[in-house]
């Protein structure tokens, strides 16, 4: 059974940088698609970053290019991710998710293990 847990959210000023991490158990990071997710109130979840085949293949969604950075450590198996400059639009739950196959890194519906989120609040 897969297990994710995240954690590293918090409150920062706009600007201000945050990590998020994501402890993977029962599936394997080092071959599988992991990405991170974000939800704010009244709109849907999208997708922010992934990883394949813990790297050198990385997807990131437009808003967030040059500003995030996903990664792993295999041995560890944790998923991070690097958020600089960050903005008040990108307050929302962030989630940490497993694929079940290889699809579409964006679409949630790929994702089959999920945690269960960290929020993460920007003011201005």
């Amino acid at each position: 059974q897969v297990q994710l847990v995240e954690s590293g959210g918090g409150s920062v000023q706009a600007g201000g940088s945050l990590r998020l991490s994501c402890a993977a158990s029962g599936y394997s990071v080092s071959t599988g698609l992991m990405g991170w997710f974000r939800q704010a109130p009244g709109k849907e979840r999208e997708g922010v970053a992934a990883i394949l085949h813990g790297g050198p293949f990385t997807y990131y969604a437009d808003s967030v290019k040059g500003r995030f950075t996903v990664s792993q450590d295999n041995a560890k198996a944790t998923l991070y991710l690097q958020m600089n400059s960050l903005k008040p639009e990108d307050t929302a739950m962030y989630y940490c998710a497993a694929a079940k196959y290889f699809g579409r890194w964006s679409d949630p519906r790929t994702f089959a293990a999920w945690g269960q989120g960290t929020q993460v609040t920007v003011s201005s």
